[in-house]
């Protein structure tokens, strides 16, 4: 499951490709070396416009995880859409995109795990990943204490030839262009669903190995 990837492009790229009217980032910063819980940038609908702003990476963990717990760190990949925790968060309101340059799954060379990572292509072109977010209020860590926060994650599904050649298990749902795009963020869930599948084999390509951040190519 992919727990760390990149984003090295501006924020003027996301804004175009998505044609988002409302920045709410502030100066976004470049995050080649994107981790779990940490904050970074989604594209949501809000109130029918396309609006570009941060939340932390982590959806609410389903109750059963839970159990015994009082921490709940999120979950970052989501792939089964027919658990009622999730099907609450599927419709086009809690859809979001997030904008990501490569992405990261763990190989085995001499007997050390290291990063391996994916992009469409050397120059590390702007893609999104198919993402849900919401509102929460939990406690992500014991110091932080309790904190109602915007979260997210994004679908994963079975892997392509380059991915699964690494990582067999999943990958995630990645879309490349604007109709994708629209309809991820407009669809009803009984079309948008179809997006959540592999892309086909031969469109990604190790670009960097070794390395737990990806500068890559900038802009």
């Amino acid at each position: 499951m992919c727990n760390l990837y990149s984003h090295t492009k501006g924020q003027s790229a996301i804004l175009e490709a998505t044609r988002s009217m409302v920045d709410k980032t502030g100066n976004l910063p470049l995050l080649p070396g994107i981790f779990p819980d940490m904050s970074a940038p989604i594209v949501r609908t809000v109130t029918g416009e396309r609006e570009l702003t941060m939340a932390r990476w982590g959806m609410p963990s389903p109750q059963f995880v839970l159990k015994g717990r009082t921490v709940d760190s999120g979950v970052t990949n989501i792939r089964n859409t027919t658990s009622p925790h999730w099907r609450r968060w599927l419709g086009p309101a809690n859809r979001c995109l997030v904008p990501f340059t490569s992405f990261s799954e763990y190989d085995t060379v001499e007997g050390r795990k290291v990063p391996a990572w994916f992009a469409l292509d050397e120059s590390r072109p702007l893609a999104f990943f198919a993402g849900i977010w919401t509102t929460w209020t939990s406690t992500r860590k014991k110091a932080e204490g309790e904190v109602t926060a915007d979260l997210y994650g994004f679908q994963t599904t079975d892997a392509n030839a380059e991915v699964g050649a690494i990582h067999p298990k999943a990958m995630p749902v990645i879309l490349r262009d604007a109709d994708e795009i629209y309809v991820w963020l407009r669809a009803d869930w009984s079309e948008a669903k179809a997006l959540q599948r592999p892309l086909p084999d031969g469109t990604l390509m190790v670009v960097a190995k070794g390395e737990k951040q990806d500068g890559g190519e900038k802009e």
